[in-house]
């Protein structure tokens, strides 16, 4: 029997950089004042830093947070000649960012390219390909189904492609977001082994589905809210749930593509983006949370 919840650390939620507007800097700053210990970053904050990578780098590091991944590697599998050639290019530079950052886990999503191959043959090869590639270098890929993937789409289709790889360093990113989009139940998670989750990516929206392919597309881009925010939250907790039911013991991320919040101050979103964290470990999980600038507490065994 798995051990519950309450008898391990409490959980360690975090905030991805595309939620926040401005600097690099001002958004690590704005994390970790809100009382969050870990970010996921999106490479554009690093190869965008106006004093270059290596600045950025630095700034992560003296952050005092911890890295909980490196986003975003696009329409990776199912290409072929010099389209793969030039995408496995763009991988080997993404996993050396990732490296140099500390990251320990690469999200690839599911390709949407309409030269990509249904072939799940195909599919595998090319996953296996990219975990190889980062597996030197130590970090994992988390592979998510995009809601508007080609051919994969929903989570049971990405836990399927990454069971046929079979790379010990190949694994699953689930997103709130493309589960609710695609309107996927919680059954689909049945078959997944909890230890291959790298990586829960948290959000909601504010309409109860997304009627067309372009609807859900500009709906994550654009109209994102932090989880407790949106009509989905009884649906968001179910899932928090199911996971941690699972066993899964990773990081809970908050990846909120909205518009409004790009335009208010980092102090105001990163507190909305803690309130989302209190209601999750106190409200869903019932774990204690401490405050911002106290020490973490440990449940009780």
């Amino acid at each position: 029997m798995r051990r519950s919840t309450m008898q391990r650390n409490v959980a360690d939620f975090g905030m991805d950089t595309i939620s926040l507007a401005g600097p690099l800097e001002a958004k690590l700053a704005a994390v970790k004042a809100a009382g969050f210990g870990q970010i996921m970053l999106a490479a554009r904050d690093i190869v965008g830093h106006p004093a270059g990578i290596e600045a950025a780098v630095h700034a992560v590091r003296n952050s005092g947070l911890r890295v909980t991944g490196f986003q975003v590697l696009r329409d990776f599998e199912g290409l072929s000649g010099h389209l793969h050639s030039y995408k496995v290019d763009i991988a080997k530079q993404m996993i050396l960012m990732a490296r140099d950052l500390g990251a320990p886990v690469l999200l690839a999503c599911s390709s949407t390219s309409s030269h990509a191959t249904a072939d799940a043959d195909a599919t595998a090869r090319d996953l296996r390909k990219l975990a190889l590639l980062a597996l030197p270098h130590g970090i994992r890929v988390a592979f998510e189904g995009l809601s508007w993937g080609r051919h994969i789409n929903e989570v049971h289709q990405a836990w399927a492609a990454v069971e046929q790889a079979d790379c010990p360093n190949l694994g699953l990113a689930i997103d709130s977001y493309h589960q609710f989009a695609t309107s996927t139940p919680l059954a689909a998670l049945e078959d997944v082994d909890p230890a291959k989750i790298y990586l829960v990516q948290l959000s909601d929206f504010m309409w109860q589905e997304t009627r067309t392919v372009q609807e859900r597309i500009e709906t994550a881009r654009h109209f994102r809210v932090f989880p407790g925010e949106g009509v989905h939250s009884q649906a968001l907790a179910e899932l928090v749930r199911t996971l941690d039911g699972m066993g899964y013991q990773g990081a809970y991320s908050f990846e909120v593509f909205n518009d409004d919040y790009q335009q208010l101050p980092l102090p105001y979103v990163a507190q909305r983006a803690w309130n989302s964290a209190l209601w999750l470990a106190e409200g869903v999980l019932q774990r204690a949370v401490p405050l911002p600038g106290h020490p973490r507490i440990r449940a009780a065994a």
